[in-house]
């Protein structure tokens, strides 16, 4: 399966000159108001390599939203899924591997996550974990000021710059330690980020974090021995990875990065994917970083897709539980398919959240 390729950021050069720069900053706006911390983040330089992806990958993005609209048609005839024809040899060819684990993703036994406020942001690091996922989905309000400040602590942070107080207290990174991995998880691509329109539309809002994020840090993370690493959540088939891995290309090409930089690991949480998941993992191959089990969006992603199926209806969520039947399979699955392609298969979060000092 050839990859599909787009416009190399090498063309449209980093170093743009000023005639250049008001021709690709023509019809982008800003509508959300910044401050001067925000500025620093929301600067031209990324102004302009967010218009670049929204130009480059949009009309990409909402074909495949389009794609979505007519599988569900045919799910809501009574039709069912199953295993792509026109993809088996990819699933019967044992010699294809995603990637090694890059620096920093190598232990993921304790990963947690939570949104990208100030407080949580310095928590999560000073917690004896590996990995924290710091996030602009699930768990996190996709305000305006959410996700631009949410940008800064990050950004403050992988420079350890993200010392703070809050009344009397004082909210530190410790120094005893290595900090754990940062793996920034992005909005899915049926979302928007209306407060910046390119061209008179409002951008993709997977691109809008994705594109700050890569753009402040990506340079300074592997400098301090890691790198660009993301959650991809929401995702419904092999053409959706591709297009992140074409992203992941442009943006390493931009910036003059070895492409192979950028890490993302799949959530698997929606059914149409569970039956694509050799194919994600070869389409994002270079940029692999595993797959991880999404529960109860997948559970959703059930109700949702087969809502017109009377053989689909569920019991009470409390009794859909990891180890009813269609769960297993799910999950066993997605571990043999890692396991046999080389890369991590991640379990889904427990929602918990432990209480400081609770034994």
């Amino acid at each position: 399966m050839s990859h599909s390729h787009t416009t190399s950021g090498r063309d449209m050069g980093r170093k743009v000159g000023p005639a250049h720069t008001d021709q690709v900053l023509r019809d982008v706006n800003i509508l959300g108001p910044l401050n001067n911390d925000t500025k620093k983040i929301l600067n031209k330089d990324a102004i302009i390599f967010l218009a670049t992806l929204q130009r480059a990958f949009n009309d990409t993005r909402k074909a495949l939203l389009q794609r979505r609209m007519i599988r569900q048609q045919e799910l809501d005839k009574g039709n069912l899924l199953d295993f792509l024809p026109e993809t088996k040899h990819i699933r019967e060819n044992d010699a294809w591997k995603g990637a090694p684990p890059a620096p920093g993703l190598v232990d993921r036994r304790i990963e947690i996550t939570g949104p990208t406020d100030r407080k949580m942001v310095v928590n999560a690091l000073n917690s004896d974990v590996w990995t924290y996922m710091a996030d602009f989905e699930d768990s996190n309000a996709p305000t305006w000021d959410n996700m631009v400040n949410g940008q800064l602590n990050l950004h403050d942070a992988i420079r350890k710059q993200v010392d703070f107080k809050q009344g009397e207290k004082a909210y530190k990174l410790r120094t005893d330690r290595t900090l754990p991995t940062l793996i920034c998880r992005a909005r899915g691509w049926h979302l928007e980020e209306k407060h910046m329109t390119v061209d008179g539309e409002p951008i993709s809002a997977s691109l809008f974090d994705f594109g700050l994020y890569f753009f402040n840090n990506a340079e300074e993370l592997v400098k301090r021995g890691t790198g660009p690493y993301f959650y991809l959540p929401k995702m419904e088939s092999h053409l959706e990875a591709r297009l992140w891995n074409d992203v992941f290309n442009l943006a390493q090409d931009y910036i003059g990065m070895r492409r192979g930089t950028i890490r993302g690991t799949v959530l698997i949480e929606t059914i149409p994917a569970a039956f694509e998941m050799d194919e994600i993992i070869y389409e994002l191959r270079d940029h692999s970083a595993g797959l991880n089990c999404g529960r109860w969006d997948y559970i959703f992603s059930v109700i949702k897709r087969f809502r017109q199926n009377p053989n689909f209806v569920l019991p009470d969520r409390s009794a859909v539980t990891m180890t009813v039947p269609f769960m297993d399979a799910y999950v066993k699955l997605l571990i043999k398919t890692c396991h046999r392609r080389g890369v991590h298969a991640m379990g889904g979060m427990a929602a918990q959240i432990p209480i400081k000092d609770n034994q």
